[in-house]
């Protein structure tokens, strides 16, 4: 992890507070969001978390060298927040490293994953920290993240979580709508091992401590998938709550370019070759190929051949970081490997 960044605010004086030390209203929650040139996005997402209504809530912004005012913003916003409001600045955009660096100063028993265009309901953190107190081996609670359009027509001094409305992705993968409604004790049987959705989950501090947080060389995408397969693997379960909803945002700001066919494709390289027993690892490697080398010729584009020589470049990085996980972890944990090929048409 690239540790160059500019902490704003000084952590032996945060230790001190009364958010610290008081705890007599729950655990303490540590929200990690990451930014990046979506200043108003942020705004919001910060005012929101500061009005949930769990009160034991630290904000920590880790700002990939954003050039659209943001920094000021933030700096602007700390004066009135502090000390729930805690900031760290990158000095160049380090993807989802930054978010590391979030997890590494977080002081809370729980972390809340966030990106800056999404925020939890009013009383998602509330729900979240029941969650984790029911089960002692949830190590993931995945949240049902919802299109922001959907917040307008809930929204009030306390949002109703349990309103209908159709759950969104929950990872890459898109888990079928069976298992989207289905009852606890289903999601938790292992035919089915679930990733997450980055833009609204909770993750138990101790665990992340133990096996660390996104993997920083793969920039983007992916990472929830990568962090899942570890959780999965230490004894841990990732679960999909439908009561423990977030709001993301389409932004006007968006992202979307050759990026996400390019990184979703060599990531996944990456991961297979990171994280699955060996002969599964070579099968995954050769279907992947052919993937890349169809789609090639089928879309007329080079991205993904690009993908596929950047993921050789990286091998190296991915096997000295090589731990397989258990075998039936990698047979049901699904790893969508068609997805990076529909995102270029």
């Amino acid at each position: 992890m690239n540790n160059r960044m500019d902490n704003t605010m000084d952590n032996d004086t945060i230790a001190n507070t009364t958010l610290d030390n008081d705890t007599t209203n729950g655990p303490l929650v540590s929200a990690v969001v990451l930014s990046y040139n979506r200043r108003n996005d942020l705004r919001e997402t910060i005012e929101m978390l500061a009005s949930q209504g769990y009160a034991r809530v630290e904000i920590l912004v880790v700002d990939n060298a954003s050039t659209d005012g943001t920094r000021e913003m933030l700096l602007d916003m700390a004066e009135k927040l502090s000390p729930r409001l805690r900031l760290f600045f990158m000095d160049g955009n380090l993807g989802v490293d930054a978010y590391n660096v979030g997890f590494f100063n977080a002081k809370g028993q729980y972390v809340l994953i966030l990106d800056d265009d999404s925020f939890p309901a009013f009383d998602a953190i509330e729900k979240m920290v029941e969650k984790f107190r029911e089960n002692p081996t949830l190590g993931i609670a995945a949240f049902d993240v919802r299109d922001y359009s959907a917040y307008a027509k809930v929204a009030g001094p306390a949002v109703d979580s349990s309103a209908n409305v159709s759950a969104a992705n929950i990872s890459a993968d898109n888990v079928p709508a069976s298992l989207v409604s289905a009852p606890r004790q289903e999601v938790n049987q292992l035919t089915y091992a679930m990733s997450f959705n980055g833009a609204g989950a909770g993750v138990r501090k101790s665990l992340m401590d133990k096996i660390g947080g996104y993997p920083g060389e793969f920039f983007l995408y992916v990472n929830e998938v990568d962090l899942s397969f570890r959780v999965w693997d230490a004894g841990f379960s990732v679960e999909f709550f439908r009561d423990l909803v977030a709001y993301h945002k389409s932004s006007p700001v968006n992202r979307l370019s050759f990026r996400a066919p390019f990184y979703y494709t060599r990531n996944t390289f990456l991961l297979i070759w990171k994280h699955y027993p060996a002969d599964l690892m070579w099968r995954a490697t050769v279907k992947l190929v052919y993937l890349v080398l169809y789609h090639t010729m089928e879309q007329h584009t080079p991205v993904y051949l690009k993908a596929l020589m950047c993921a050789v470049a990286k091998m190296g990085v991915a096997l000295k970081k090589r731990k397989p996980v258990k075998r039936d972890i990698a047979l049901n944990l699904r790893v969508p490997f068609t997805y990076p090929f529909t995102m270029y048409r």
